[in-house]
């Protein structure tokens, strides 16, 4: 007698793959979910967006040896968009009824270029040796009191500018002289020399009311100005 045979169970296919062909799903398993739509760059603090790209050429030269010295802290001579109280506000992340107290005052030996959009501090005898026209540049001075601050601002200029020492002189007195027939006020801190090639930088003059209408910081424009003016209203 011929012994009874029973069927063999053919086993199920594989369920069919899914996207590009490089992936496939399991029977029951939610598909992924999508990716997360792209962050408007409006939404970003200006403060941190404005500087926030090194130059092309200085990311290729990432090996050459960096600063490593702590960000020193004390007297800060500042001559471009740090000018404006609302942005080192944000940068340091003061409380908004925390104003910054700058200091006018003014830095000899040195001349303002253009880098883009951004003023470049540079040495006037490192473009014109023979010049004996040593030059002067407008601006003023915050004092830096903790490194995390410091460290905020060197963020904020990028590998583009290198903290160097200076001297400074306060313009904010009537004469040049005081009473006593000394030279007005001065004073030693730090400043943001530019590091890039000479080749990208421009003449030209930074205006930071006309760079505060170029980005968009109309409220900080007003405030500003009202500083301004009531100032000069004493």
């Amino acid at each position: 007698m011929t012994p009874l045979q029973l069927p063999v169970p053919v086993p199920k296919p594989p369920p069919p793959a899914t996207g590009t062909g490089t992936e496939t799903e399991t029977a029951g398993t939610a598909p992924p979910p999508p990716p997360p739509p792209p962050i408007d760059p409006r939404k970003i603090s200006p403060a941190f967006k404005l500087k926030t790209k090194a130059h092309e050429r200085l990311a290729r030269d990432s090996n050459l040896p960096k600063e490593t010295r702590p960000a020193p802290i004390g007297p800060y001579f500042f001559y471009g968009s740090l000018l404006d109280p609302s942005m080192l506000t944000e940068i340091l992340g003061l409380d908004r009824d925390e104003v910054p107290e700058l200091r006018p005052a003014s830095l000899d030996g040195y001349e303002c270029k253009m880098w883009g959009q951004y003023p470049a501090l540079v040495k006037r005898s490192s473009l014109n040796p023979e010049s004996e026209d040593t030059g002067s540049v407008q601006g003023a001075v915050y004092t830096v009191t903790c490194v995390e601050h410091a460290e905020k601002l060197a963020a904020y200029e990028t590998v583009n500018y290198r903290v160097v020492e200076c001297e400074f002189r306060f313009t904010d007195m009537d004469m040049d002289m005081d009473m006593d027939g000394k030279d007005s006020e001065k004073g030693v801190g730090s400043v943001f020399l530019f590091d890039g090639y000479g080749e990208d930088l421009s003449d030209g003059v930074f205006d930071l009311r006309i760079w505060l209408k170029r980005v968009g910081r109309g409220a900080a424009l007003e405030q500003l100005e009202a500083k301004i003016a009531g100032a000069n209203a004493q």
